[in-house]
This record gives C-alpha cells, structure tokens and sequence, in this order.
C-alpha cells in the first residue's frame, strides 16, 4: 500500500513541519527568487526568458479582463489570480520531479519522504479555499459597500431573506468545492503515479506523469478562474 498522505518530518517550536508544508516552503520560495531576479533584469529589448515571461503574464492578464470586462477591477483582480494560478500549477508540476516521495527518512518498513505536493495535502488545498473566498468578499465590499453587500445576504423581505441565506450557504459550499476539487484529482494522479512505480518501475508510469502535466494544468486554472468568476459575480449590482 502506497501512502501518499503528508506527514510529519519535524517540529519548530512545537509545530509540526509536514513533508508537504516543507514543498510548499521551497515552491514559494523559488517563485518569489524568480520574480525578483527578472524585476532587477527588464530591459527594453527583451530576451527569451523575459519574452515567456511577458507573454505568460499578457495571456493571464488579458485571459482575467475578458472575463470581468473592466479595467480598473482587472488591475485589482489580476495580481490574486496570477498568483493562484502561478503557485498552484508549480506546485502540481513539481509534485512530478523525482525528489517528490524518493528521498526521504526511515527505517524498516517505515519511509517518510522528504517532500510531498502541496495539492496532495487537504489542508492546503483547504487554505488556498479559504483565502480565495475571504478575498471575494473584501472586493464585494470594496466595491459594493457594507450595507450593499449584506443586503445581498439579509433582508426583511421573507423570500428574499430565504435566497440570501442559501447564498451565504454557497460561500461555504464553494470553499469546499474549491479545495476537494483540486485535492481530489491531483491526489489521484499522485496515488496512480505511486502504484505503478512501487510495483513496476519508472518507465511504465511515464504516461501516466504527462497526463498529469496537463492535469495540474487544468486544476491550476479552474481553481484561478472559478476564484475570478465568483469575485466578478458578487461585485456586480444587485437586480
């Protein structure tokens, strides 16, 4: 049996540090290396690596403002968007690198892998839900003002109280939804992955690491722009 759950590799101050939290810790810190490498090195006649660099950034941008259809919002959206996106398909894709569930510690039976994906841990998948759905709300009341937004939630109306409470429900709903959605498909590619390399070897799951380069793909962009489509629905007026 393949065990692909997060697990404890050590303490900080009593804190324990999962093998997946210590992923995310080198992930994050390996993106924030990057942009501030490429933020000293812009030039006016750009090279390759700026060339991507300005091209992943101008599909992002202009991908987030075809779907809200506002400058200004755009401008406000997109640096949250990017982000979900950026950090969540790096650390699906890195959860392919062979260091991922190899190297580690044990004795016996017992092996506890140095690193494990982010995505692969429903307490990160569970945070990432979480902030997404506290920076929904920040921008309805941003932009819509307290009071407006409430009502969207409370009113004296019978019926329109029924509606907005099932709408408040959904803000539940959708953390969940935004977390197991993403947990559960890439820890099913992890498991598969896993499996057939415990029991056969590397070359027979190969197949299965290119699928799952398009599916950490595909995650990273419905958990970015289902977090967009849910900020642009509750920013908009009330009908």
């Amino acid at each position: 049996m393949v065990d692909i759950t997060a697990q404890t590799i050590g303490h900080v101050a009593g804190v324990p540090v999962t093998n997946s939290f210590l992923a995310t810790l080198c992930i994050s810190f390996l993106l924030v290396i990057v942009a501030y490498i490429f933020s000293r090195n812009v030039k006016e006649v750009p090279g390759k690596f700026q060339n991507l660099i300005e091209y992943i950034v101008e599909f992002l941008y202009n991908t987030t403002n075809m779907v809200v259809e506002n400058e200004s919002r755009t401008k406000k959206f997109f640096p949250l968007i990017a982000t979900f996106f950026l950090f969540i398909l790096f650390c699906n894709w890195a959860g392919l690198l062979p260091i991922f569930g190899t190297m580690g510690f044990g004795s016996g039976n017992t092996f506890v892998p140095l690193f494990r994906p982010m995505s692969a841990d429903l307490n990160a998948t569970v945070v990432l839900a979480i902030i997404s759905a506290i920076a929904t709300q920040y921008f309805a009341i941003k932009y819509m003002g307290l009071g407006t937004h409430l009502k969207r939630y409370f009113s004296l109306n019978p019926l329109n109280l029924y509606i907005g409470l099932l709408e408040l429900l959904s803000e539940f709903t959708k953390v969940i939804s935004l977390s197991f959605r993403l947990y559960g498909n890439i820890l099913a590619g992890d498991i598969v992955i896993a499996t057939f390399t415990s029991f056969i070897g590397f070359l027979v799951p190969l197949p299965f690491m290119g699928l799952e380069i398009v599916v950490g793909f595909v995650q990273a962009a419905v958990f970015a722009m289902l977090s967009l489509a849910f900020t642009n629905v509750i920013t908009q007026k009330l009908h």
